[in-house]
């Protein structure tokens, strides 16, 4: 205040002076000019006098002291609290080594810490270490896969406790139950002494797998820290981790003779390509990358425990086996007699899990009974449902779909949710075949694809085993989504003919238990009364990743939203029955079929490689009705849209099995090309009699139209002409007459 007080004292006479001098010299010239001056020329502030002086040396003089004077007193400032910042860390540092000798001695067993902790952190006193293991830095629920192989750390002393704080005690350790993997720390050697908790009594020899980061050799020349524990046989002092298990006789203790829980798998830590999902779409992709990449490493995480299989023989060839072992071979007779897997590819094919970076030609490994739970864009990486995290260059989802079940078969009770199959799976196709040979009556609820292929297969049995089959559904007839009205009626009578009992038009109201069997109320008072039911009322996308990893779901069609190129992002691409993509020729689309998942799970993979493909190729579907009857489909067939038939008398070769004799394989879509339909050769056959004349649709070709242009196309009993049905979408030209377009497909040779 003093010094402020003596600087204004010399500096107010000088600014009194300034402004007086310039008030009279403004006054002045305003009185000799008729115009306003110019002020800024002659209006000068100036403490001068006309004759000269050193008021102005005097001022500059001032401020600059003062100025230099605020430096300094800033710089002070500043380091003073820089040096009370680093005393205070320096206290917090050493707040551990003054409270040890207060804690109890059982921390400090006759086995001192200090020995290890001497080889790994010179300026780390052992008694820090034994404090700090006390308040662990990671919770036990959080994943902590690289703390036992991380290097100690040689900081200074201030920083020690928080580096010493990442292994966890045996306390704070996850029990034996848990299914996370364990690290070297959590994992004693059976031979000590030491009495040991649950977390710690896996024995020496467990044969839980370690990742390469939770298990360093034992002849590593890299030094070890407290946290590491040494051999069984070793007769180097325990580690500070292992000697706070000391008072692990509390009763609280689980008994360690509790057997371990099942061993994980490994989980690989990085994957250059990372496939979520096991299906179709997903080996399809992994095929396609190591055909451009020769040496590329695919890792496909899957949910299911099997590796990558087909689904379409679930509903359709395995249901007509002979061999009373088909649940456990999974082997069936295709409609041609040849016998094969619904495996792709048998498990020598594929590299294990934790070879895969050490695989010389790279490879294909597979993640069974793993569910990726979070997505990670930003970092490149996900995170398993046992907290395991992997990280990846490229991404795709295949995560395709979960069945749908009716509302009121979810409201209506354990005993009739025990009572009911959601087929999708391989574990679906065992569980529903083993109790149609246990009941008397099973009722499936559906009339699509799936539901009248599943119809057909169990009516078989109804005449063998008397099993009694029903089929219900809200449309008037069988498949009454997609087939036009009369060919839907013609194919609810073929439904019948196997021994199904057939109920149109039927809207659940209540499903109940009673009596020991499944009552079905329906709307308009008719009940059903069944031992099993199956529901097959469509497939829901699964697009559970899409909150964490930012990815747009749509909300007309379902799934993730992708561009031509079935890209989603950057680096994550998206196939198979999760993927609504733009098609360029039929606009925004989303499929679920066998060969759908086979061309955009190839394409993903194409264009996950550096390909940059659009959609192009349009997807086939097929089913069939028993080994005589079937058909295949391409594009858009919705039976709200117009439609146009042409139909001819079937042989014996129009049906599944004779086409199943001339392609060589029962999955039809795997053989057919786009090169086939190069050009196709006109039949000189007279075109067929009209569509009303028809009772008997043996073999035919419906047109489905938008704005009189074909988008859509079922070959009934029509089969390998798929390339010709293709190419005329692809087109995309308006025909004045189908008929004359029915004719590239030569319906009426014999």
């Amino acid at each position: 205040m003093l010094k402020c007080r003596t600087m204004w004292r010399k500096l107010a006479p000088l600014t009194r002076a300034s402004s007086t001098l310039c008030r009279q010299n403004t006054r002045r010239a305003v009185l000799n000019n008729e115009r306003s001056p110019v002020l800024l020329p002659l209006a000068r502030m100036s403490s001068e006098a006309p004759a000269g002086g050193n008021e102005n040396k005097i001022y500059f003089l001032l401020v600059g002291a003062a100025c230099l004077g605020g430096g300094i007193y800033a710089y002070r400032t500043i380091k003073g609290d820089k040096d009370r910042y680093n005393d205070r860390l320096e206290e917090i540092a050493s707040r551990p080594n003054k409270s040890a000798p207060d804690q109890p001695e059982t921390y400090l067993s006759t086995e001192s810490p200090a020995e290890p902790a001497a080889d790994t952190t010179e300026d780390t006193p052992p008694d820090v270490e034994a404090a700090a293991v006390e308040t662990p830095a990671v919770s036990p629920e959080e994943p902590e896969p690289d703390t036992a192989a991380e290097p100690p750390s040689s900081e200074p002393t201030e920083q020690s406790p928080v580096v010493d704080s990442e292994p966890q005690s045996a306390a704070d350790s996850p029990p034996a139950e848990s299914s996370e993997p364990q690290s070297a720390a959590d994992s004693p050697p059976a031979e000590s002494s030491e009495p040991q908790s649950a977390a710690d009594s896996p024995p020496a020899e467990s044969s839980e797998p370690q990742s390469a980061a939770d298990s360093p050799p034992a002849e590593s020349s890299e030094p070890q820290s407290a946290a590491d524990s040494p051999p069984a046989e070793s007769s180097e002092p325990q580690s500070a981790a292992e000697t706070e298990s000391a008072p692990a006789e509390e009763p609280s203790a689980t008994p360690v003779s509790e057997p371990p829980a099942p061993a994980p798998l490994p989980v690989p830590p990085h994957a250059p390509y990372l496939l979520i999902g096991g299906g179709t779409a997903s080996f399809a992709a992994a095929r396609s990358i190591r055909a451009r990449d020769p040496g590329a490493r695919v890792l496909i995480v899957t949910e299911e425990g099997d590796l990558p299989y087909m689904r379409p023989p679930l509903s359709k060839e395995l249901w007509f086996s002979d061999d009373p072992g088909v649940t456990d071979t999974l082997r069936f007779k295709q409609w041609n007699g040849k016998e094969r897997s619904i495996y792709f590819q048998p498990p020598s094919f594929y590299v294990s899990p934790e070879e895969l970076d050490k695989a010389e030609n790279g490879g294909v490994a597979v993640m069974t009974g793993k569910k990726v739970v979070h997505m990670d864009v930003r970092g490149n990486k996900v995170r398993l449902s046992d907290n395991s995290e992997i990280s990846y260059d490229k991404c795709l989802i295949a995560t395709g779909g979960v069945p749908r079940n009716l509302q009121v078969i979810e409201r209506a009770g354990e005993e009739v949710n025990k009572r009911t199959t959601l087929f999708r799976k391989v574990d679906d196709f065992k569980a529903l075949e083993k109790v149609s040979r246990e009941i008397k009556s099973i009722t499936i609820i559906g009339g699509g694809f799936l539901g009248s292929e599943l119809a057909c297969a169990l009516g078989r049995r109804s005449s063998e085993d008397g099993l009694e089959v029903v089929q219900m559904y809200p449309e008037k007839g069988n498949m009454g989504k997609v087939l036009p009205e009369y060919l839907s009626n013609w194919t609810t009578e073929k439904v019948k003919s196997e021994g199904v009992r057939v109920i149109t038009e039927a809207l659940v109201k209540k499903v109940s238990f009673d009596d020991g069997k499944v009552q079905i109320k329906l709307k308009d008072g008719r009940v059903v009364k069944t031992d099993h039911l199956v529901a097959a009322v469509g497939l829901e996308p699964s697009t559970e990743l899409a909150k964490s990893a930012g990815l747009e779901v749509d909300s007309d069609f379902g799934g993730y939203r992708v561009n031509a190129e079935l890209q989603a992002r950057s680096n994550i691409w998206v196939a198979g029955d999760a993927a609504c993509f733009y098609d360029i020729r039929l606009g925004r689309r989303r499929v679920e079929h066998h060969d759908h998942a086979v061309v955009s799970g190839r394409l993903a993979g194409e264009n996950m490689t550096g390909a940059n493909k659009p959609y192009w190729h349009q997807s086939m579907f097929w089913s069939d009705l028993g080994p005589d009857v079937g058909y295949e489909a391409i594009g858009i067939v919705d039976s709200s849209l117009p439609t146009v038939g042409v139909f001819a008398k079937a042989t014996a070769k129009d049906t599944p099995r004779a086409a199943a004799e001339m392609s060589g394989t029962g999955i039809r879509s795997e053989s057919e090309t786009e090169a086939v339909a190069s050009s196709p050769v006109a039949s000189s056959t007279p075109p067929p009699a009209p569509l009303q004349q028809k009772d008997d649709y043996g073999k035919g070709v419906i047109f489905y139209l938008r704005d009189k242009v074909v988008v859509g196309i079922i070959l009934w009993n029509v089969f390998n002409r798929m390339p010709i049905a293709r190419k005329i979408i692809k087109d995309g030209e308006e025909h004045t007459d189908l008929n004359e377009v029915a004719k590239l497909f030569n319906i009426h040779d014999d």
